[in-house]
């Protein structure tokens, strides 16, 4: 139930930015996969922002991949992708914690906003420079000329 709600809300907010119709089932899917690797590391480890760095870095890599098959930029299934894992609830919670006056909670809250919104971002970002990489080198290695002695 939880990837195909992810699979709605990626979808969804794809249409919203205007994705090409052909992209949109993919630009979904991204955001169902990073949840359910959200969520089966988070049961797992308990870690609400290790969990989002790694469904990030995931989301990054399909997006890359599906970049280089559709040819489209990345973005078009990464930004989708990532919806599932904003941490908007933890943002109002902070802000509503802030306005009761339990300042403590709102710190506890909004360190833990920021970190997730930072693993978001780094995990993209590192899945888009390794697969560069990986993708570089591997092009790099394919132009070698053999020597034959």
């Amino acid at each position: 139930m939880d990837f195909i709600l992810a699979f709605i809300g990626s979808f969804a907010g794809a249409i919203l930015f205007n994705i090409e119709r052909k992209n949109l089932v993919w630009a979904g899917l991204c955001g169902g996969i990073s949840w359910v690797v959200f969520k089966v590391l988070f049961i797992q480890t308990d870690r609400v922002v290790f969990s989002t760095f790694l469904a990030a870095f995931a989301c990054g890599i399909y997006s890359e991949a599906m970049a280089r098959k559709r040819k489209t930029p990345a973005f078009v299934f990464s930004i989708p992708g990532i919806y599932p894992l904003v941490p908007g609830i933890t943002a109002y919670t902070t802000v509503r914690a802030i306005v009761e006056g339990r300042l403590v909670f709102a710190a506890n809250k909004g360190i833990e906003t920021i970190g997730t919104a930072g693993a978001i971002a780094f995990g993209i970002m590192l899945a888009s420079t390794a697969f560069q990489f990986v993708y570089k080198v591997n092009e790099k290695y394919r132009k070698k000329p053999k020597v034959i002695s």
